[in-house]
């Protein structure tokens, strides 16, 4: 690696670490540097998920008395988090560079489109969600058989394309009963630590890894993760949210023009 490679590759990391804390969507900023220093994609994109991996637990941590009230469902929720992570990592590697390769610029616009729309989404489903599964807490909705399912299908995708996969899950803790976004950004900052947790196993032990690159991005990520996680509580992020949706749109624009052009 050259010094350029590490400040592009470190600089992603930190961003990716701070805005997964916060909003979700850090992978859009830390996948395509990994890209950009020649690092092949199913690689890049395993060694995406190690490095973030860390981030994502520093970021759980810095919410650790939000999450101590949703002890009962946790477990089932984990679970389902677990079993997902494994079967998305899976496919990765059952994918191959070239098939992943020309899935990247769809994958990217599907998650660009799912974060400029989550709100919306979130809403309308909401609005058609029972009144049974209004109360969250009482363990209705995310606590419920139909939200571990919907959080094995999100775990699926986070395995294996991990862009956009806390805006799937916080939209999926809204619709199923969360109204507290504090609370809703805690337990997706878990259930995504699950989930990177079981995905790096996976492709550690398939050699999938590069890990000069996945070192410094892995530094950097949780220093941006525990930064962004302290920085979330203080801050309402519309100006962070514009700028995620306007780095999608363009990689999004940049990889169909790669691959199709």
């Amino acid at each position: 690696m050259t010094p350029v490679d590490v400040l592009l590759i470190g600089a992603g990391g930190f961003a990716a670490g701070a805005v997964n804390a916060v909003a979700g969507g850090g992978t859009f900023f830390s996948f395509p540097a990994l890209l950009a220093v020649g690092v092949p994609p199913v690689v890049a994109n395993a060694s995406n998920s190690v490095a973030l991996w860390p981030g994502s637990l520093t970021g759980a941590w810095a919410y650790r008395r939000e999450l101590a009230r949703y002890k009962r469902y946790l477990l089932p929720m984990g679970i389902a988090s677990l079993l997902g992570g494994v079967a998305g990592g899976l496919l990765l590697l059952a994918a191959g560079d070239a098939r992943f390769s020309a899935l990247i610029p769809w994958l990217l616009a599907f998650a660009t489109l799912l974060f400029a729309f989550s709100p919306q989404l979130s809403a309308a489903l909401k609005r058609m969600r029972p009144p049974s599964a209004a109360n969250a807490e009482s363990g209705h909705g995310a606590g419920s058989p139909a939200g571990w399912a919907v959080q094995l299908l999100v775990s699926i995708y986070g395995g294996f394309f991990g862009a956009g996969m806390g805006i799937l899950m916080m939209a999926s803790l809204a619709i199923g009963g969360h109204e507290d976004v504090q609370h809703i950004n805690a337990l997706k900052n878990l259930l995504s630590a699950v989930i990177y947790s079981v995905t790096v196993v996976t492709f550690v032990v398939a050699g999938a890894v590069s890990w000069p690159h996945t070192l410094v991005m892995l530094l950097t990520a949780s220093l941006g993760g525990y930064g962004g996680a302290r920085l979330a509580r203080n801050i309402q992020g519309p100006w962070l949210r514009r700028v995620v949706i306007a780095v999608g749109s363009a990689l999004s624009l940049y990889y169909f023009y790669k691959t199709l052009g």
